[in-house]
């Protein structure tokens, strides 16, 4: 499964691209299905991305249903673990696929296996929970109704920053929601109350900060580094610098006008197509240069600087 196969690769780039992650109960990366996954939705894709790399179950993430174009992205989109979700701007005809994806999951969940879902429903780059959408609380008591011993975890997921190389991230994980702390029930009621007891633990879980505060941001995010390790890298680093630029700012030039909410997991995308190749062609004009075989060195050197970069330089 293509899932499996991108898994390991898309732990290398997030390593490159993100300079910590840090999780206030990292040992529910263990965990076990029937799981739901409800989550707030700040950084479109690449939300994904991070909960499938740092889980060691496959997760199974809910996507918006645009991006299922033709039978060739369905395709390539089910081989990654993702089920389609409509939303009623993307056609109100499209609105009955989403039984089907509800019964998927309901599937899932009898396999034991793991489903993310972004509550909110839509991704805005913010430090802000916006409000609940119905969909976790109806796959929640549709599940329950089915007798299924299913266990939803409230998680919150915090970047230090949206458009800039080498960010923090924070992971903060809630209490379990199951079936006996919730009566279950098809009512709008029932629903109206789920999300309330859901969204408690969110805002709580979810940073809340004004988008121009950076004392705040640094406050929370900031992991200075230390002098010695400056020292230690800043050479390195340099080096990272000028040799990563060219492609760093061809990819930010073609899309920072077009992204909007996705600019970091559009980045992250074409880096990981890119990056090999990139390193491969500067290794052969390297070797084209100089008729030196030492210059296959670079296949390790260069991912080296752009670690040093990634560490030493300013977050925001």
């Amino acid at each position: 499964m293509l899932y499996t196969f991108l898994k390991l690769p898309a732990s290398v780039v997030l390593y490159f691209y993100c300079r910590n992650i840090k999780i206030n109960h990292p040992e529910l990366l263990n965990s076990e299905g029937p799981l739901l996954l409800a989550s707030n939705h700040p950084n479109s894709f690449l939300d994904a991305i991070v909960f499938a790399t740092l889980f060691k179950r496959p997760v199974h993430s809910l996507t918006r249903g645009d991006a299922f174009a033709g039978k060739f992205f369905t395709r390539l989109l089910r081989s990654m673990n993702m089920l389609p979700v409509y939303r009623a701007s993307e056609g109100a005809e499209n609105l009955e696929h989403n039984y089907q994806t509800f019964s998927n999951c309901t599937d899932i969940f009898k396999k034991n296996g793991i489903v993310l879902i972004f509550s909110e429903g839509r991704c805005i780059n913010e430090w802000h929970l916006r409000p609940l959408k119905k969909g976790t609380a109806r796959l929640a008591t549709t599940a329950w109704e089915q007798n299924i011993p299913l266990k939803v975890l409230p998680v919150g997921i915090n970047y230090s920053s949206f458009r800039i190389f080498g960010k923090n991230v924070i992971i903060n994980f809630g209490q379990h929601i199951q079936k006996e702390n919730f009566p279950v029930s098809s009512t709008g009621k029932a629903i109206q109350n789920f999300n309330t007891l859901l969204n408690s633990q969110l805002k709580d879980l979810v940073y809340e900060i004004d988008i121009a505060d950076k004392t705040t941001r640094a406050k929370i995010f900031g992991q200075p580094s230390s002098v010695i390790k400056k020292i230690l890298l800043f050479l390195p680093a340099i080096a990272g610098y000028i040799i990563h630029f060219p492609l760093y700012i061809s990819i930010v030039s073609i899309i920072k006008n077009k992204a909007e909410d996705h600019f970091d997991s559009i980045v992250v995308g074409l880096l990981f197509v890119l990056y090999v190749p990139y390193i491969l062609l500067i290794t052969g004009l390297a070797f084209l240069w100089s008729g030196s075989m030492w210059s296959v060195g670079l296949l390790a050197i260069i991912p080296i600087t752009a670690l040093s970069l990634l560490h030493i330089k300013k977050l925001f």
